[in-house]
């Protein structure tokens, strides 16, 4: 390619730098998570290469010492996160990005033995035990097994070490209040109409349900992305490494990260193809539509607190509004539902990424990095929003029980319960002139005469439309 001035302060070389000049496009270098996940895949590659004997002791330390050095320093803000520049929009292949890592990794082995930037293309140095970027650090890989192994790396940490236990937080907070409050009979809806009563309990035990669907979703998720790509170089034959190399280093990486990895069953499979990214995508696309549901209804439920339906006291978090006092607005609530929004709008690009014709070209698929970043942000952006969720609204989150009784008694699909002892068309006539005079259901039916009070009361009970079976027959 000619000769390439690369900036005497970096880490990297002139694979990375042509990348710098190719694709200035979004500023947005690829994610610091699927760096770390490169470091760390680097390190078990040559820990891996030392067991088969292809790689020499002295190098594998230095190669690993350097891979520890990059996922440290990424935890912190600065520092060795400058030397990953390369944009999102590069080479479909993340091929820029692999090699940026092998580059930076043999030039921190370089500066660690004294040695200049840059020397570690130098024949001399090689000879003399010497790290280069293609012939050591990059031993028995490709672009085209590592990038996607890289994704499924990062993704399948970032779900099992963050959004696993926020998710496992928010269903326990939804499950004791479905505990807590069970005992709290209000009104149902429907259409968002009045329809029979349930027990605030039960429409919380439903949302917990919805959360704990999710986490076994993510451990769909989890399982499918422990599959690995890394054994197949270039297009999925394996050439240039041992037929036993990514079998050992799905084991190690299991062994580094306590996330459980395997080789891929099939290599041309694995690297033709993003299924597996699409699939995870579509995982976390769910959680998203059910957070959707949760924090929305919530919303609803707490509307008012006057005017609304005010059956939760969704707690003040910050002032409403700045021309109205008082004021008290979900704004978590809405925090959520943009995140679920932004979710959404990623998994869409994530599968466009994954389509034969546009990512899924014969024998590679060229949108990975895009794919990458969509899928990590997808796991942050849940992750954090189950957290905000749960500790700045769901903690705080209180019934008002009076207001729920409030609004039973005054509902006409209590008539519902009448139905197997004066009949449909007797029950809805009543509906319609209690709502047409403003009475309540009772008071109309006892003004009328139409059943004894006793069994009038025993009907109209709302805890027992609450159980199976229950016709409001006033069981417990």
């Amino acid at each position: 390619m000619g000769p390439m001035e690369v900036p005497s302060d970096v880490l990297y070389g002139a694979s990375t730098q042509r990348a710098v000049l190719n694709f200035p496009v979004s500023g947005r270098p690829v994610p610091a998570a699927l760096i770390r996940s490169y470091a760390v895949l680097k390190a078990a590659c040559a820990t891996v290469n030392l067991k088969l004997g292809r790689l020499d002791r002295d190098r594998c330390a230095a190669i690993i010492e350097a891979c520890h050095e990059i996922a440290d320093g990424l935890a912190s803000v600065g520092g060795i996160a400058k030397h990953f520049p390369v944009d999102i929009y590069q080479t479909g292949s993340g091929t820029s990005t692999n090699m940026n890592v092998n580059e930076v990794v043999a030039n921190l082995v370089c500066l660690r033995r004294h040695q200049p930037i840059g020397r570690s293309k130098d024949p001399a140095w090689i000879k003399d035990g010497g790290v280069h970027p293609n012939d050591h650090v990059n031993m028995g890989q490709s672009s085209n097994d590592t990038f996607p192994t890289a994704i499924h790396v990062a993704a399948a940490r970032a779900i099992h070490d963050e959004l696993l236990p926020n998710l496992a937080v928010l269903a326990e907070r939804l499950e004791s209040h479905a505990r807590a409050w069970d005992k709290i009979v209000k009104i149902g809806r429907t259409h968002l109409q009045d329809a029979t009563p349930i027990r605030l309990g039960q429409e919380f035990s439903g949302y917990a349900s919805q959360v704990r669907h999710a986490e076994a979703r993510m451990r769909r998720a989890l399982d499918v992305l422990g599959e690995l790509a890394l054994g197949g170089t270039a297009v999925g034959t394996g050439i240039n490494t041992h037929e036993d190399f990514g079998r050992l280093v799905a084991a190690e990486l299991s062994r580094r990260t306590g996330v459980p990895f395997r080789e891929a069953e099939n290599h041309f499979e694995a690297q033709h193809a993003r299924d597996g990214a699409v699939e995870a995508s579509g995982h976390l696309r769910t959680l998203a539509v059910s957070l959707t549901k949760i924090a929305n209804d919530i919303r609803w439920l707490g509307s008012g607190p006057r005017c609304g339906l005010g059956e939760l006291i969704v707690p003040a978090v910050q002032p409403g509004s700045s021309i109205m006092p008082g004021k008290v607005n979900p704004v978590i609530c809405e925090s959520v539902i943009m995140v679920c929004c932004q979710v959404i709008g990623l998994d869409a690009a994530v599968a466009l990424g994954g389509v034969g014709g546009v990512g899924s070209l014969l024998d590679l698929n060229v949108a990975m990095p895009m794919m990458a970043a969509n899928l990590l942000e997808q796991v942050h952006l849940l992750s954090r929003a189950c957290h905000v969720f749960t500790v700045n609204l769901l903690d705080g989150l209180k019934p008002d029980a009076d207001r729920c009784k409030s609004l039973i008694e005054q509902s006409l699909a209590m008539c519902t319960s009448l139905v197997p002892v004066i009949g449909y068309d007797k029950s809805a006539t009543l509906a319609k002139q209690a709502f047409k005079e403003g009475k309540t259901v009772r008071q109309l039916a006892l003004e009328q005469n139409l059943l004894p009070k006793k069994k009038l009361d025993e009907l109209l009970d709302p805890w027992s439309m609450t159980v199976p079976g229950g016709e409001g027959g006033g069981g417990g």
